[in-house]
């Protein structure tokens, strides 16, 4: 396992947390969820397998110890790592033929959906829901995905820059 590549998903997710504790509501009082952003952008400049499981776990237990969902401890670290998983299997699956911008769309939605899906299932089966599966859904998951897939392309274009003028490589 690279060093250089530990040191720079770390301070991906840990900018993520960060910029996800201070960022205000923007839609519906729904914020942004950076560190999962930031989880996507991780895994997709890394693009090694270990990696992708140690930032979803990491992911997980930053979002578990952050959460305001009642309960959702448990829910967020399943979540973010069932999400890790799938990420890197598409990462791979799309391939490096692809436009960036464009991938990194299709991983933040598809990305997103899921992490939205198995956070749900998830808390329905450990700590329960406040109402139905499918209002969250409509009211909570689908916003989501449409709010972080616009912040997701912007930030990894900052992020991509940042490295190129920096002279870092993953």
């Amino acid at each position: 396992m690279n060093l250089r590549k530990f040191i720079s998903s770390s301070l991906l997710l840990v900018i993520g947390l960060i910029l996800h504790q201070i960022a205000p509501p923007l839609l519906m009082g729904m914020k942004p969820d950076f560190l999962l952003t930031m989880m996507f952008i991780a895994i997709m400049l890394s693009d090694d397998y270990k990696m992708a499981t140690i930032i979803g776990i990491t992911s997980g237990l930053l979002t578990a110890a952050t959460t305001t969902f009642p309960g959702g401890q448990i829910a967020n670290i399943i979540d973010k790592i069932i999400t890790s998983q799938v990420i890197f299997v598409l990462n791979k699956a799309l391939g490096d033929n692809m436009k960036e911008s464009v991938k990194m769309l299709i991983i933040t939605t598809i990305g997103t959906l899921i992490s939205g899906f198995a956070f749900l299932t998830a808390a329905l089966f450990t700590a329960g829901l406040p109402t139905s599966y499918k209002a969250l859904v409509f009211t909570v998951v689908l916003p989501a995905t449409v709010v972080n897939t616009i912040v997701s392309i912007v930030v990894y274009k900052g992020v991509t820059l940042a490295l190129r003028h920096s002279r870092l490589t993953l």
